[in-house]
């Protein structure tokens, strides 16, 4: 755990450079627009530790797989999120002496995070070798008004120096993957071009062959301006613009950028649409771009801010948290999804997990129009056919979605995690009917839903095996949420889905019989579906196995659970964790602790299913064991904590989700943000703190407050209705700003809420 940050309701401040701890500040000041983001990195030349890091929505690179042994079902490549052309650097030049701050004397430094206005701001005082003292101010941010564009404003001001201000704008597509598997040049150049207007590059992916053109405007103000020489090379264009500067005088420079992918644009008019949009870009000027910016994310807090009172550390985390989730996914491009890296990084690689329908889709239901969410159902429903193919390789039927994908091709090649994490197909069901009961849109379910439904639950038909001695169906050879076991026999929580969604599918079955008779009819035949195939799932649901222990009142992780050393992790020394970091894979495998919630986890998703005594006993036996060591763990066990009544713990483990990122809790945020697991926090809060439930149609809430806040609010989008939420030590006020009346549930007694009014309670 460090802390290298202020922490500020509305910003991320570095209040002093951190050469050993750069990366993780470039990590933690990424910036993006759902389209494109990068890394917090300098504009200008830094030798010192760094990740380059620019990534743009959709562009991959299928990575050819590495690995000891071949297993036969292996996905031949893994997706790689690709490191773009670096298209925002500046070179600076004091007369002969280029600006590096790994080499010039630091007096002061600041770099900022606006999280209110969505941009990222830099100052700082130097000293070259030589003796020239400037200060600088740079401001950066990925316009959301206009995904294609960004825009730069770098200012110089002369403490002591006169002489020459070069900038040198630059863009450069020779860059590499730093965990690229055979060190590839994953890039080729296709076009380039540069005058003293305009400079524009374009490059091509290798194999994926995706193109994607930058284009750069520049403008400098200051005295004696001037556009000396430009670069054209295949890989490299940029100016050079020269000012002449005294002491106390100023020179401000603008950079413009224009990117255009192929994903969107015929590759033979990519680079003249990005030209056109960097000529209107710096024909609007920085001021009105900024502008622009500002108001546009100030429209977006309206809708999606939680306030909480009393507690600056909560306050800032909950706003970084949502804020990085919007610079990844804004739901306009129903083609793109959410990495677990974002914009911010390269590891893992892919742009979709289970993360998305388990942590992510709920938090776009509450916050966005339900569209958003509707477009994530349907990137899995374009994607059925390669999940059906990835469920042939394995020598099984129906669809088996990839636990790693870019476009729908299985791209993860560990073993364990590849061929036995099958509870994903679990999280992908479970997400359209979490979509279904919030927005009651049924029209999904004929439409897309159901044959999703369908081929995930012929997959599990197909997957269990029949123990005729004990008269069940067994789930053997998975790992389950829990990744810190592997190969285990009926892991609870997996045996729980599978069943689960056979019964989802056959209650989806009946609506659509009775409702949408003649859709499903063409659904049947085209699926090729019998009442063979529904008894079998019925059959498979009256005797699935599940693990337990009737002695503790526990539902066991997996069959072989009890045999372990049953240890808490308070009982271990402090140099042991994290685990992952200081213990062999065969020692934490043969262990007891779990990585994140496995059990909880189905108690999270079918909470309506479960008593509060038996999530008390589960939670009470289970989280000793949890180290958290996987990000998307706080935020379950808060959640069931706040049901439970465990106020504290709930409490503890928001803080952890809320900062994990900020206070690098698992020692690894320079790799990137845990994007994903960031919807974590607001469900933490919504659906814990407040006990937030759709139950048959209805709203219900059963809030508490933190001892440590004053008061927290929220709003939610829920079927035509916009609320506030807020709660205070004293009373918990509910206000309907959008919508006619309707009855909510607060503590389980039904109130109505006026059109623009509000209950007190």
């Amino acid at each position: 755990m460090k802390q290298i940050c202020k922490i500020d309701e509305w910003k991320v401040i570095e209040d002093h450079l951190h050469p050993e701890d750069n990366r993780l500040a470039e990590s933690l000041m990424s910036i993006g627009n759902g389209q494109m983001g990068m890394r917090g990195i300098f504009e200008e030349t830094y030798s010192g530790d760094t990740h380059q890091g620019t990534y743009i929505g959709g562009i991959y690179y299928p990575d050819k797989t590495r690995v000891g042994w071949w297993k036969n079902g292996y996905p031949e490549y893994f997706a790689k999120v690709l490191n773009a052309p670096n298209v925002t650097g500046i070179r600076v030049f004091a007369d002969d002496e280029e600006l590096d701050l790994h080499t010039w004397k630091v007096h002061d430094f600041k770099r900022e995070l606006n999280m209110k206005h969505g941009y990222l701001y830099r100052e700082f005082d130097v000293t070259s070798p030589e003796g020239k003292h400037i200060k600088g101010k740079v401001t950066r941010f990925f316009s959301i008004v206009n995904a294609s564009i960004i825009a730069i404003k770098y200012e110089v001001t002369s403490e002591d120096f006169e002489g020459e201000i070069t900038f040198q704008p630059y863009m450069d597509g020779d860059v590499r993957n730093e965990d690229a598997n055979y060190d590839e040049d994953f890039w080729m150049p296709v076009h380039h071009e540069a005058d003293k207007e305009q400079a524009v590059l374009t490059m091509r992916t290798r194999k994926t062959e995706f193109d994607v053109s930058a284009a750069m405007a520049n403008q400098l103000v200051g005295q004696e301006t001037k556009v000396e020489d430009v670069a054209n090379e295949k890989e490299y264009v940029d100016q050079k613009h020269t000012a002449s500067i005294k002491p106390g005088g100023k020179v401000s420079f603008y950079k413009y950028v224009a990117v255009t992918t192929s994903r969107h644009f015929h590759k033979d008019e990519l680079a003249d649409k990005a030209k056109k949009q960097v000529t209107k870009a710096a024909d609007t000027g920085f001021t009105s771009l900024f502008k622009q910016q500002m108001e546009a994310w100030e429209r977006r807090w309206n809708h999606a801010d939680v306030t909480i009172g009393g507690d600056t550390s909560a306050q800032q985390g909950i706003r970084y948290n949502i804020f990085q989730l919007y610079n990844t996914y804004t739901g306009e491009d129903a083609l793109l999804n959410i990495g677990p890296k974002g914009f911010t990084g390269e590891k893992y690689g892919g742009s979709t997990y289970w993360d998305t329908e388990a942590y992510c889709l709920p938090f776009y239901l509450g916050t966005a129009d339900s569209s958003i969410a509707r477009n994530l159902l349907i990137y899995r429903y374009r994607h059925l056919e390669k999940a059906k193919e990835n469920a042939t390789k394995l020598g099984m039927e129906g669809a088996l979605y990839p636990m790693v994908t870019m476009n729908g091709e299985e791209s993860h090649n560990e073993w364990e995690i590849t061929f036995e994490e099958i509870h994903r197909n679990g999280a992908i069901a479970h997400a359209i009917w979490n979509y279904v009961n919030y927005t009651g849109d049924t029209s999904y379910l004929p439409e897309y839903g159901f044959e999703v439904l369908a081929e995930i639950s012929r997959y599990w038909a197909s997957r269990v095996n029949y123990n005729p001695r004990k008269g069940k169906y067994m789930i053997l050879g998975v790992t389950g949420p829990n990744e810190y076991e592997n190969n285990v026999n009926n892991n609870w929580h997996t045996n729980r889905m599978a069943s689960w969604t056979l019964e989802y599918t056959l209650s989806v079955t009946l609506f659509l019989e009775r409702n949408h008779q003649k859709r499903f009819v063409e659904l049947k035949n085209q699926l090729g579906l019998t009442e063979d195939d529904f008894d079998h799932w019925k059959d498979i649901i009256q005797h699935m196995y599940y693990p337990v222990d009737e002695q503790l009142g526990v539902y066991l992780q997996q069959d072989g659970f009890l045999d372990k050393d049953l240890i808490r992790v308070a009982d271990l020394d402090e140099q042991h964790l994290p685990l992952n970091q200081n213990w062999s894979w065969d020692r934490i495998l043969r262990s007891c602790f779990i990585k994140q919630a496995d059990v909880l986890q189905s108690m999270y998703f079918l909470n309506h299913r479960f008593s509060l005594e038996e999530k008390k006993r589960n939670f009470d036996f289970y989280e000793p064991m949890t180290v958290h060591e996987s990000s998307l763990s706080p935020c379950v066990h808060s959640i069931i904590a706040a049901e439970i009544g465990y106020e504290e713990k709930a409490y503890e483990m928001y803080l952890r989700t809320a900062r994990l990122d900020l206070d690098n809790y698992n020692n690894d945020t320079e790799d990137g943000l845990h994007i994903t697991s960031m919807a974590g926090s607001w469900l933490s809060i919504v659906h814990g703190f407040a006990g937030m439930r759709v139950e048959k149609g209805g709203l219900h809430f059963k809030p508490f407050i933190p001892k440590a806040w004053e008061d927290y609010s929220f709003k939610i989008n829920f079927r035509g209705h916009l609320i506030k939420v807020s709660v205070d030590h004293q009373q918990v006020v509910i206000t309907q700003e959008e919508g006619s009346d309707f009855a909510i549930f607060i503590n389980g007694e039904e109130k109505q809420l006026p059109a623009e009014g509000e209950i007190t309670i």
